[in-house]
Protein backbone atom coordinates (compact mmCIF):
# COMPACT_ATOMS: atom_id res chain seq x y z
CA UNK A 1 0.00 0.00 0.00
CA UNK A 2 1.24 3.48 -0.76
CA UNK A 3 1.33 6.36 1.68
CA UNK A 4 -1.46 8.17 -0.18
CA UNK A 5 -4.01 5.38 0.14
CA UNK A 6 -3.35 4.84 3.85
CA UNK A 7 -3.99 8.47 4.68
CA UNK A 8 -7.73 8.86 5.46
CA UNK A 9 -7.67 12.65 5.10
CA UNK A 10 -6.46 12.40 1.49
CA UNK A 11 -9.94 11.41 0.28
CA UNK A 12 -11.50 14.37 2.09
CA UNK A 13 -9.42 16.93 0.21
CA UNK A 14 -9.43 15.19 -3.17
CA UNK A 15 -12.18 17.47 -4.49
CA UNK A 16 -10.42 20.77 -3.79
CA UNK A 17 -8.36 20.97 -7.01
CA UNK A 18 -11.49 20.22 -9.00
CA UNK A 19 -13.35 22.92 -7.10
CA UNK A 20 -10.66 25.52 -7.79
CA UNK A 21 -10.46 24.57 -11.44
CA UNK A 22 -14.24 24.69 -11.85
CA UNK A 23 -14.42 28.14 -10.25
CA UNK A 24 -11.74 29.42 -12.62
CA UNK A 25 -13.54 27.80 -15.55
CA UNK A 26 -16.82 29.40 -14.49
CA UNK A 27 -15.15 32.78 -14.10
CA UNK A 28 -13.56 32.57 -17.53
CA UNK A 29 -16.79 31.55 -19.27
CA UNK A 30 -18.79 34.14 -17.32
CA UNK A 31 -16.49 36.92 -18.47
CA UNK A 32 -16.51 35.61 -22.04
CA UNK A 33 -20.30 35.48 -22.09
CA UNK A 34 -20.50 39.04 -20.78
CA UNK A 35 -18.11 40.25 -23.48
CA UNK A 36 -20.09 38.43 -26.17
CA UNK A 37 -23.38 39.83 -24.87
CA UNK A 38 -21.87 43.30 -24.74
CA UNK A 39 -20.73 43.00 -28.36
CA UNK A 40 -24.33 42.28 -29.36
CA UNK A 41 -25.98 44.71 -26.94
CA UNK A 42 -24.01 47.84 -27.82
CA UNK A 43 -25.19 48.17 -31.45
CA UNK A 44 -28.78 47.31 -30.50
CA UNK A 45 -28.69 49.84 -27.67
CA UNK A 46 -27.34 52.56 -29.94
CA UNK A 47 -30.06 51.92 -32.51
CA UNK A 48 -32.71 52.11 -29.79
CA UNK A 49 -31.23 55.30 -28.35
CA UNK A 50 -31.04 57.00 -31.75
CA UNK A 51 -34.58 55.93 -32.62
CA UNK A 52 -36.00 57.39 -29.42
CA UNK A 53 -34.13 60.67 -29.90
CA UNK A 54 -35.35 60.95 -33.51
CA UNK A 55 -38.93 60.27 -32.43
CA UNK A 56 -38.65 62.91 -29.70
CA UNK A 57 -37.31 65.37 -32.30
CA UNK A 58 -40.27 64.68 -34.59
CA UNK A 59 -42.61 65.08 -31.64
CA UNK A 60 -41.55 68.71 -31.39
CA UNK A 61 -39.09 68.74 -28.48
CA UNK A 62 -36.71 71.66 -28.53
CA UNK A 63 -32.95 71.11 -28.47
CA UNK A 64 -32.41 71.76 -24.77
CA UNK A 65 -35.13 69.32 -23.74
CA UNK A 66 -33.78 66.83 -26.25
CA UNK A 67 -30.29 67.03 -24.73
CA UNK A 68 -31.72 66.52 -21.23
CA UNK A 69 -33.84 63.59 -22.40
CA UNK A 70 -30.80 62.14 -24.17
CA UNK A 71 -28.75 62.27 -20.97
CA UNK A 72 -31.55 60.61 -19.00
CA UNK A 73 -31.96 57.95 -21.67
CA UNK A 74 -28.23 57.27 -21.74
CA UNK A 75 -28.11 56.72 -17.99
CA UNK A 76 -31.21 54.52 -17.99
CA UNK A 77 -30.05 52.40 -20.92
CA UNK A 78 -26.52 51.94 -19.57
CA UNK A 79 -27.88 50.99 -16.15
CA UNK A 80 -30.25 48.44 -17.66
CA UNK A 81 -27.57 46.93 -19.90
CA UNK A 82 -25.10 46.61 -17.02
CA UNK A 83 -27.70 44.86 -14.83
CA UNK A 84 -28.56 42.40 -17.58
CA UNK A 85 -24.90 41.71 -18.39
CA UNK A 86 -24.02 41.04 -14.75
CA UNK A 87 -27.03 38.76 -14.32
CA UNK A 88 -26.21 36.80 -17.50
CA UNK A 89 -22.53 36.56 -16.62
CA UNK A 90 -23.30 35.26 -13.14
CA UNK A 91 -25.71 32.64 -14.46
CA UNK A 92 -23.23 31.40 -17.05
CA UNK A 93 -20.37 31.44 -14.54
CA UNK A 94 -22.36 29.46 -11.97
CA UNK A 95 -23.55 26.94 -14.55
CA UNK A 96 -20.04 26.44 -15.95
CA UNK A 97 -18.57 26.14 -12.46
CA UNK A 98 -21.05 23.44 -11.44
CA UNK A 99 -20.72 21.50 -14.68
CA UNK A 100 -16.94 21.87 -14.61
CA UNK A 101 -16.75 20.62 -11.03
CA UNK A 102 -18.71 17.48 -11.84
CA UNK A 103 -16.68 16.90 -15.00
CA UNK A 104 -13.40 17.21 -13.09
CA UNK A 105 -14.60 14.95 -10.26
CA UNK A 106 -15.88 12.28 -12.67
CA UNK A 107 -12.63 12.41 -14.63
CA UNK A 108 -10.59 12.09 -11.46
CA UNK A 109 -12.70 9.16 -10.24
CA UNK A 110 -12.19 7.39 -13.57
CA UNK A 111 -8.45 7.95 -13.32
CA UNK A 112 -8.42 6.65 -9.72
CA UNK A 113 -10.18 3.44 -10.84
CA UNK A 114 -7.27 2.62 -13.16
CA UNK A 115 -4.54 3.16 -10.56
CA UNK A 116 -3.29 0.14 -8.63
CA UNK A 117 -1.99 0.80 -5.15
Amino acid sequence: MSANSSNPTNSVFSGWPALYASVLLGLAFGVLSMVAALAVAVPATLVTWITILVLLTFAGKNRRDLVLEGRKLTGDIIGFVVKVLIKEGNVVAALCAVLGYFAFVIRRNKQDEHVDY
